[in-house]
C-alpha cells in the first residue's frame, strides 16, 4: 500500500512531546514560554540546486537544514526551544527520509529541542524550518548595536577558520581541485556546519552587535555596519584559515574568506577591554575566536592586509538569492 502524507508524518516526524504542551498532529502546536522571557523566531528555506546539491547525503541535509536556523538563534544570543518543518519533495523516498530525519533529530537532541509541527507536500525538493528560542528582555544580540572602537571578532573551529565551505563549492563547480582528504574535510564544513549556540549564549552582556556568517563576511558585516550607522576596518591577513585553504592562491583565499558564504560562524563586536572574556567564552563553547578589525566612525568598510595596504574587494560580492 502506498505511503500517504499522514503516514509520512507519523513515521518520520512524530515523537512524544518533551516541553511542548501539544506537538505534532493538531492544527497548531502549543508552547508555554518561560515566564519573563522574549521569544526569538527565525525561518530559513533551502531549495535544491540553490542551497544544496542533489548529491548531498540526506543525513547531512537534515543536519544542515536545522543548523542554519540554530545559527540565527546563536547570533541573537537566544536559547533554542522548538522548531517546525515544512517539507516539499517530488515523491515519498523512504531512504531519503530515514537519513534526513536521523540527521535532523541528532542535532535537535544535541540542543534539547523538539519538532512541534509543520507541513508536507509534493513538489520540487524544498525544506523550510522555523526555530523558536528564548532570550531575556534586553539581552538579545542585535545587528544595530556596534559601537565605535569595538573589536570585530569571528568565531571558528580551533586550528581552522572561514572559507572552507566555499572552497568545497569551487571543487563542485570544477574551478579547482583538492586531494580526496582535503575535499572531504572542506565538504564536511559546507554540509555539516556547527551552529555556535553555546557561544551566542555566553556573549550575552559581552558582545554588542552580532550576526551569523551565511552569505559571506563582506555582505554580513555590511549589514551590521548599515544597521549600526558605523564603518569598519578589517585585516584580511588576520583572518584564520585552514591548512587546506592556506595552500590555495592568494586570490582564492581572499575570495573564500571574504565572500565565501555557508560558514555559519558568528561575527560580533565587543569593547577592547573584553578580549580575555571573549576568548574564554569561545574556549568554553568548544571553538575559537579571532579579532580581525575594529568598528570606526567613518562610514564604509575598509579591507587591508598585514602591511596596512588596501585590498581590492570590488569584484567580490555577497551571496544574493536573486542574483544571476
Amino acid at each position: 500500500m502506498p505511503i500517504s502524507e499522514f503516514d509520512l508524518i507519523r513515521r518520520w516526524f512524530t515523537r512524544p512531546v518533551q516541553r511542548a504542551v501539544l506537538g505534532v498532529g493538531d492544527d497548531c502546536a502549543l508552547l508555554a514560554p518561560t515566564p519573563g522571557m522574549q521569544l526569538a523566531v527565525s525561518s530559513d528555506l533551502l531549495i535544491e540546486g540553490r542551497h544544496f546539491i542533489s548529491t548531498v547525503p540526506s543525513e547531512r541535509l537534515g543536519h544542515k537544514a536545522l543548523a542554519v536556523n540554530l545559527s540565527d538563534l546563536a547570533a541573537c544570543g537566544a536559547k533554542p526551544v522548538a522548531f517546525t518543518l515544512a517539507l516539499a519533495m517530488p515523491r515519498i523516498d523512504e531512504v531519503f527520509l530515514d537519513g534526513f530525519s536521523r540527521g535532523m533529530y541528532a542535532l535537535a537532541d544535541e540542543h534539547q529541542i523538539e519538532l512541534v509541527g509543520g507541513d508536507t507536500t509534493a513538489g520540487p525538493l524544498a525544506i523550510g524550518i522555523t526555530v523558536i528560542g528564548e532570550v531575556p528582555p534586553g539581552a538579545a544580540l542585535r545587528r544595530d548595536a556596534a559601537r565605535v572602537g569595538d573589536d570585530i571578532w569571528i568565531s571558528h573551529p580551533a586550528g581552522a577558520g572561514l572559507g572552507d565551505a566555499r572552497l568545497a563549492l569551487e571543487v563542485f563547480r570544477g574551478t579547482l581541485r583538492l586531494g580526496a582528504q582535503a575535499f572531504e574535510r572542506t565538504r564536511a564544513r559546507m554540509e555539516m556546519p556547527t551552529p555556535r549556540v553555546a557561544l551566542g549564549l555566553s556573549l550575552r552582556g559581552v558582545a554588542h552587535a552580532a550576526i551569523d556568517l551565511s552569505d559571506g563576511l563582506l555582505g554580513d558585516l555590511g549589514h551590521v555596519l548599515r544597521a549600526s550607522a558605523a564603518g569598519a576596518r578589517i585585516n584580511v591577513d588576520a583572518m584564520p584559515r585552514s591548512a587546506d585553504l592556506g595552500a590555495q592562491s592568494p586570490a582564492t583565499q581572499t575570495l573564500c574568506l571574504l565572500a565565501g558564504g555557508d560558514d555559519y560562524e558568528l561575527l560580533f563586536t565587543a569593547k577592547q577591554q573584553a578580549r580575555d572574556t571573549v576568548r574564554a567564552a569561545a574556549a568554553a563553547a568548544g571553538c575559537a575566536a579571532t579579532c580581525i578589525g575594529a568598528i570606526e566612525q567613518t562610514p564604509g568598510l575598509r579591507v587591508v592586509n598585514a602591511q596596512g595596504a588596501s585590498v581590492d574587494t570590488s569584484m567580490l560580492a555577497a551571496f544574493d538569492h536573486f542574483s544571476a
